[in-house]
């Protein structure tokens, strides 16, 4: 069954819908912050996530491990491929078998994540990693590196919550592009907890326009033709498929030439009231960006002052030029 991590559209008491946002909540291997639960009864505090990224967000603790009983310490388990199986097994002792355990606990898990809004898992881990885990033989050979067991079942259960290692969140293009996707997701489940109607489905993607044509123009269309189509269609169904679509396009990674094309296209808007010095001002400051001389920020700041100085309702609507989190931290 998928889909456990959608918010279910329901409309939400006017008190909530009232109060001032709290910081957006994300999910994390307990390990990360700190917490003592790793098999060796040790951690693997990553102070940027901490501290850095901890400014951001509210981290909400798990060890699936420690969940399904294992203990600290306790006996290293490791990633066996058994025929088309891939399953989780002691290191030591081959006939210890938690594979079940952690596909039920993740199970447990998958409604309770409609409360944050993305997940941060330990890399390399048989249970929470996402790519490049280890994976041996029956007879101990490496096999293919495959995907931990209980991130595997998370991310079949949420096809729209962005999950990322700690260790990719060292790059900054994929720390930016975390950060961009756990934003437009927590929109998402606000827009859902309130009400989510065909004119507020609509709105929302109009407002995420810019954001995703920056990573792909192709889906963008095929976003707007569900649109069309949102009021012959179930709402639900469409909704889902709409968000699992957006999120996955989100995730693919963009460049400096795809935001200079987006940012060139917001330019135009001011072709007929800017005069030939600030025009020119602006081409460079693009330019300079599509080089990697200036950070993004830097037009993204431009074009609000001109934008206040020749309002248009189109660009004001535009999440792509709200600069609170248009580059990782």
């Amino acid at each position: 069954m998928t889909h456990s991590c959608l918010v279910t559209p329901t409309a939400a008491p006017r008190r909530q819908r009232n109060a001032t946002p709290g910081p957006i909540r994300v999910a994390i291997s307990s390990c990360l912050l700190g917490q003592s639960v790793r098999y060796d009864g040790g951690h693997t505090r990553n102070a940027y996530i901490t501290e850095t990224l901890g400014s951001v967000f509210e981290f909400v603790p798990f060890c699936p491990e420690v969940a399904i009983g294992m203990g600290v310490p306790r006996p290293p388990i490791q990633l066996v491929r058994v025929g088309t199986s891939l399953l989780a097994r002691g290191v030591e002792n081959p006939n210890v078998d938690v594979t079940d355990k952690l596909l039920a606990y993740a199970d447990t898990v998958a409604p309770t994540l409609q409360t944050v809004s993305g997940y941060i898992l330990k890399s390399r881990s048989p249970s929470c990693g996402l790519q490049q885990v280890k994976t041996f033989t029956p007879r101990g050979k490496a096999s293919t590196p495959g995907v931990g067991i209980y991130a595997g079942r998370l991310q079949a259960l949420c096809p729209a919550m962005p999950f990322e290692e700690e260790g990719r969140l060292m790059e900054p293009a994929v720390c930016e592009n975390f950060l961009e996707r756990v934003v437009v997701y927590s929109r998402w489940q606000t827009l859902c907890k309130r009400r989510l109607t065909v004119v507020a489905l609509a709105g929302f993607h109009a407002r995420h326009a810019l954001v995703a044509r920056a990573h792909d123009e192709k889906l963008w269309r095929t976003l707007e033709h569900l649109i069309a189509m949102a009021k012959r269609h179930g709402l639900p169904d469409l909704s889902r498929r709409y968000i699992e679509l957006l999120m996955q396009g989100l995730k693919k990674p963009t460049s400096r030439v795809r935001h200079a094309r987006v940012l060139q296209s917001i330019a135009g808007y001011f072709k007929d009231h800017l005069d030939a010095g600030e025009r020119r001002a602006l081409q460079a400051i693009i330019a300079e960006y599509r080089c990697g001389v200036l950070p993004r920020l830097a037009v993204i700041a431009l074009l609000r002052h001109h934008l206040q100085r020749h309002p248009d309702s189109y660009l004001e609507s535009q999440y792509y030029l709200d600069s609170a989190l248009v580059e990782a931290p």
